[in-house]
């Protein structure tokens, strides 16, 4: 068997049946044409994706190259191949957070603070709704006007729901906003024709504040903002069970790596035990 246009076709519909989310399914059907061109109308074989896996493994990161693998042995599963698929790579726990990519509360305020500043009320009201709820980007769409007028976001996620509240500061907000673009009901993050916000869209317009917001540029995009709420609320509560909860993650130990804190933070947290006597 070799892989065809029309056989990726079916993967992507087999992926919408098993209610991927778009997100899921476009990297999916993206990652599944990289490999289509790897093996360029080869038969599929076992030795073909242990080849593709190595040339992977030279080129990028162990994380890259299991995500791109995990959509590799979904299509082989799909096309009832499962003697083809691959072990992922072993990857040792991270045991602190990069500081490259940790999101400080001041930076937050700055980006916040040049999101206004640039005239984009929209985008500002976005980082502070996705920082003090948790949601996922893709879940912008369930802060509609009636969850601003109840406090409450029904969310509906990967088959899974659960119930996101709203601060009263982020309603007033909200409403406001409402009120002044004239949306009177379902979502409150519209586009001008209407439509739900494009994740990516708002993946540039984040981008462009680092120079005015003066943070770093890796630290700047949307799933940051869902790391920054983990650690903040973790922070004061110290309860991961109730975390995993309002993130909607299956599994605590997904929740533990948004609450990983920074290998600085946890130097002073050492130095704070003053367990060494003599210096």
């Amino acid at each position: 068997m070799i892989i065809t246009e029309g056989k990726i076709s079916e993967f992507a519909q087999f992926l919408l049946e098993e209610e991927k989310s778009e997100i899921t399914i476009k990297k999916y059907i993206r990652d599944v044409r990289k490999f289509a061109d790897f093996a360029d109308r080869k038969e599929l074989s076992k030795t073909l994706t242990v080849e593709y896996k190595a040339t992977l493994t030279e080129k990028f990161k162990p994380s890259s190259v299991n995500s791109m693998l995990a959509a590799v042995n979904k299509f082989m599963d799909f096309l009832n191949l499962p003697r083809f698929k691959v072990k992922p790579l072993k990857i040792q726990r991270m045991l602190f957070l990069s500081e490259e990519r940790e999101l400080k509360r001041e930076e937050y305020y700055r980006l916040v603070d040049a999101a206004r500043d640039s005239g984009n009320e929209r985008l500002m009201l976005i980082i502070e709704a996705v920082a003090s709820t948790g949601i996922r980007i893709s879940e912008l769409k369930f802060i509609t006007v009636e969850a601003v007028e109840t406090r409450r976001a029904d969310i509906n996620c990967k088959g899974k729901r659960r119930v996101v509240l709203l601060t009263k500061k982020l309603c007033r907000v909200l409403k406001k906003y409402a009120k002044n673009k004239k949306i009177r009901s379902g979502a409150v993050f519209v586009t001008s024709s209407g439509k739900a916000v494009d994740s990516s869209n708002i993946r540039k317009e984040m981008k462009k504040l680092s120079e005015s917001a003066r943070v770093e540029r890796q630290k700047i995009f949307p799933h940051n903002l869902r790391h920054f709420f983990a650690r903040t609320f973790y922070s004061q509560t110290k309860d991961i069970v109730r975390l995993a909860d309002i993130l909607g993650h299956s599994s605590v130990d997904t929740t533990r790596i948004y609450t990983m804190e920074s290998g600085s933070a946890h130097r002073r947290q050492l130095e704070k035990m003053e367990l060494v006597k003599y210096d």
